[in-house]
């Protein structure tokens, strides 16, 4: 659905790619009869109203240069994903395709802090580290190229396989199987990390993101992805989630951050996880009503956990009955997400 000639072309030679047909509608009106028919709705950047009481379109497509307004709108209408074109191009010709003959796929969970400190990377190893007990195939994806290298809290940073920085040159579609083959593995799951030195790290476009996620939900019953706060990360790894934890400390400051967050996150099912005490000052319940989000677990205040995780021992501490009980109670509330 747009009125824009100029991306309507390039929309029409993207699906012309895909082997797809499409249908050109330049309002809500116009578009409604075929909305909820359609096996992918695309919008442009330069609609404002959606035809009342239909689900969300499937994408939202704009033009470079059109900056932070592109995912502003995406949350406002509801879109799953954001396009921007012409680099988009590839990846959005690629999951029209797939959206033809629909694969069944693994649930992407992001992980992300509330506030800085919050202890998101840790709750989100513990989460994987339980689901793989469980017997589920599991993925640890590292959303942040600023955050230190997930290999480092893992004290996997000699294992071989693929990170990051392996993957710059990557483009088209990934094979799941070989992505798995060639991922490292710690804690019975699989990883992937930025890696854990002091040397500037490569950037990776945003089409390798969506093609590797893509692998991965293919290839993986759940798959766990630790956001970090930064704006890029927020934007290429939160918009393929479909569904986001944010983490929190028990203070007043950290409900104020996250509520901040939150306008940041896509249109997804979003839910708070609180790290405190038993007893703490601020309880869980207040501080999730106080963010507008619901309360899905409380990570514990678990004694070393600092010292384990600069000695590269968070496994252990996964090991522990509280961590325990707290990884099952989010796995639980997951609901049919998972098998």
């Amino acid at each position: 659905m747009t009125g824009f000639d100029f991306l309507r072309g390039e929309v029409e030679r993207i699906v012309a790619a895909a082997g797809g047909q499409l249908r050109v509608a330049a309002d809500a009106t116009e578009a409604a009869p075929f909305w909820d028919t359609a096996s992918v709705v695309l919008v442009g950047s330069d609609i404002r109203e959606l035809p009342p009481r239909r689900r969300a379109p499937a994408v939202l497509v704009g033009l470079s240069g059109e900056g932070d307004s592109l995912w502003h709108l995406a949350a406002v209408l509801g879109a799953e994903r954001v396009a921007v074109l012409p680099d988009a191009a590839a990846w959005l010709a690629e999951y029209l395709s797939r959206s033809r003959s629909p694969e069944a796929g693994g649930l992407v969970l992001g992980v992300t802090g509330g506030c800085g400190g919050a202890g998101a990377t840790t709750a989100a190893i513990w989460i994987a580290q339980a689901a793989a007990e469980w017997g589920a195939r599991v993925l640890l994806i590292d959303g942040d190229p600023w955050g230190g290298g997930l290999e480092i809290a893992l004290a996997a940073e000699e294992t071989p396989g693929l990170r990051w920085t392996d993957l710059t040159e990557a483009s088209g579609s990934i094979d799941p199987e070989q992505l798995s083959d060639a991922l490292p593995v710690a804690g019975g799951f699989s990883f992937l990390s930025w890696p854990g030195s002091r040397e500037r790290q490569p950037g990776v476009e945003a089409t390798t993101v969506g093609g590797v996620l893509d692998a991965a939900r293919r290839g993986y019953e759940l798959v766990l992805v630790d956001i970090g706060r930064g704006t890029e990360p927020l934007r290429t790894f939160a918009w393929d989630c479909d569904r986001i934890l944010v983490v929190a400390p028990a203070q007043l400051k950290a409900a104020v951050s996250s509520a901040r967050l939150l306008q940041e996150l896509p249109p997804v099912d979003t839910a708070l996880v609180i790290r405190g005490k038993a007893g703490a000052v601020l309880d869980g319940p207040l501080i999730a009503e106080s963010v507008g989000l619901p309360l899905q677990g409380l990570v514990p205040e678990v004694k070393g956990t600092a010292n384990a995780t600069e000695l590269g021992r968070l496994l252990e501490m996964g090991r522990r009955r509280t961590v325990r009980r707290f990884a099952a109670s989010v796995l639980d509330l997951l609901g049919g997400g998972l098998p």
